[in-house]
């Protein structure tokens, strides 16, 4: 299901039976921490109204706490310093910390809090939490896709987790931009962000 789905309309008022849980999951309740080295953190811009830019930060904290039984007790934390922005181009990526985007010396740090949890069903959840900004919060739901667990030869038990989401920038007061010539701006409003988690159980 998409970021901004709809249920479909129709006139059967029969309540939905809550989304099934994978009995799997109920073995990995606990706490994990999130790698950075194997965790990617990347958004996507749309540039001069013709192609896309990508980048991703490089350091960041998180932790999670799955309920496998209970999804909707599961909760999650991240930090992110923004200072660590890498798009491939230092004079783009110090242009992003300036005064016109991210204001990196007055706000070195990004965070979300989630408030809520849902299971939707298959390997598919979501989450919903506080995204702050430039010391603006609002809120931001992000699908997940529940990639699996393992054990890593270094005996750490791990879970994968892929996500997507899909902000305006301007909603956290970012607004900067320039006009082209052609009709258009430089830099969209919407961003695309997409998560790749690998998160580690604590002993």
């Amino acid at each position: 299901m998409g970021i901004f789905g709809r249920k479909s309309d129709d006139t059967d008022t029969t309540t939905s039976a809550p989304a099934a849980v994978n009995p799997d999951l109920a073995a990995l309740t606990g706490d994990y921490t999130i790698d950075p080295a194997h965790t990617t953190l990347g958004f996507t811009a749309r540039h001069a109204m013709v192609t896309n830019v990508k980048g991703k930060f490089l350091d960041f904290s998180g932790t999670l706490h799955l309920d496998g039984s209970d999804p909707a007790k599961s909760t999650a934390s991240l930090d992110v310093t923004m200072q660590s922005i890498d798009t491939g181009s230092p004079d783009r990526d110090g242009h992003l910390k300036s005064a016109d985007f991210f204001k990196t010396d007055e706000f070195p740090t990004m965070t979300f809090r989630s408030t809520s949890a849902e299971a939707l069903g298959g390997d598919d959840y979501r989450i919903t939490g506080d995204l702050e900004i430039l010391g603006t919060t609002k809120p931001l739901t992000i699908d997940l896709e529940f990639n699996g667990a393992a054990k890593d030869p270094f005996g750490n038990e791990r879970v994968g987790f892929e996500g997507k989401a899909e902000i305006l920038r301007s909603e956290w007061g970012i607004t900067w931009n320039a006009t082209l010539e052609t009709g258009g701006v430089l830099v969209s409003d919407k961003i695309k962000l997409n998560f790749d988690i690998s998160a580690i159980k604590s002993a």
